[in-house]
């Protein structure tokens, strides 16, 4: 099995390989995105947690988790504890790593990876909306992906207002509505009103490969306000299925943790995935994502925790572990930083630069992007 899903595994990378270099990755929904939602993928992902968290015997233990490894390159010199030691193959997911072998840039003046990943896209939210990019073709909006009662710094624009002169709008209003905009989204997000949002707004999407480390840290120095759990679908979060269901990220069950940090607003959307129902955070154990719809049609609004104490909330280091996927899926940032006129310098620039490409593979510790302090 683990022979077979290496080498698809490996047809699929070459053929997105291609695709990419020929610049025609882009959004053409198929037969198959439409064939699962009729899929009971929430069960199927709780099926599976059960069978991960079953005990191995001892000596079984090496071999499945070396085959593992071989199929989805993992680098098991980087195990904290001998093989032996995890129970279950739930467990190796979930594997703490070697003292020393993530070490985190201590520059103050940079935002680090909060996971091992690839990083899928990244850039300025600037336009009206702040548009994320899903893929060539199609995008998704922040607001959507954070939820309504988020603390984004939008300014919102009205027939009497213009972008430049734009008063912060006030979310507390559409509290309320927020949630059947997510929950009946597809194949359309609809948005309250239309709204930029402020200057030095950026983003990053990082995708978790089932072979990668799969803890969540801290990005930067930040006090975690408060969380948001979305209890959507389940969709598979591979380069394919961003290729083809519509507002992938908005749709699928995720935890969108919000505060501030030095430069302002901070919030981390740790999104599920098919078999990856599972997302432990460390902060609030009591959390338990992946459960059985009450409803159908799932019309639940959020479920919201306000992190005491209020305005405070949970400080966190950089490079602090935070939560863990049982598997691996997608991390996405947004975040305000410094934006001024470049110095002659652009090295020392005052002004946040993303020290990354899409493509690159980014290990938990390192900068996604730098400023000057002037």
């Amino acid at each position: 099995m683990l022979g077979l899903l290496h080498a698809r595994r490996l047809y699929d990378d070459q053929k997105v390989e291609e695709a990419r270099e020929k610049g025609t990755l882009e959004f053409r929904p198929d037969a198959k995105a439409t064939f699962m939602r009729l899929l009971p993928l929430r069960s199927i992902s709780r099926f599976w947690g059960t069978l991960t968290s079953v005990e191995l015997p001892m000596w079984l233990r090496p071999y499945a988790y070396k085959g593992w490894a071989r199929a989805f390159h993992s680098n098991l010199e980087e195990v904290a504890l001998p093989l032996e030691e995890y129970a279950s193959l739930g467990e190796f997911f979930v594997r703490r790593l070697k003292e020393g072998t993530r070490p985190i840039d201590c520059n103050p003046c940079c935002l680090v990876s909060p996971v091992d990943g690839t990083v899928l896209q990244f850039g300025e939210l600037k336009k009206a909306g702040a548009m994320i990019e899903q893929v060539k073709g199609f995008s998704y909006s922040a607001s959507s992906l954070l939820g309504a009662s988020s603390l984004l710094p939008m300014a919102v624009v009205d027939d009497n207002t213009n972008e430049d002169g734009g008063q912060e709008g006030s979310t507390d209003d559409a509290n309320q509505k927020s949630w059947w905009r997510v929950s009946l989204a597809s194949p359309k997000v609809r948005d309250p009103a239309p709204a930029c949002p402020l200057k030095g707004l950026f983003y990053c999407v990082i995708y978790l490969r089932p072979g990668d480390y799969h803890r969540i840290h801290s990005p930067v120095d930040w006090n975690v306000l408060g969380r948001r759990h979305f209890s959507g679908r389940l969709f598979p979060m591979n380069e394919r299925a961003t290729r083809t269901i519509r507002n992938l990220y908005v749709e699928n069950e995720r935890i969108v943790l919000e505060g501030k940090w030095q430069e302002g607003f901070m919030a981390m959307a740790a999104i599920g995935a098919t078999n990856i129902g599972s997302i432990e955070l460390f902060i609030e154990p009591t959390l338990r994502t992946n459960r059985p719809w009450k409803k159908m049609l799932h019309p639940e609004p959020p479920e919201e925790q306000v992190y005491e104490p209020k305005g405070t909330g949970v400080f966190l280091k950089k490079g602090d572990e935070l939560a863990a996927f049982n598997m691996g899926s997608t991390v996405v940032l947004v975040f305000q930083a410094p934006i001024s006129e470049p110095s002659a310098d652009k090295s020392m620039s005052a002004e946040f630069r993303f020290c990354i490409k899409k493509g690159d593979r980014v290990r938990m510790g390192e900068a996604l992007g730098r400023w000057h302090d002037p």
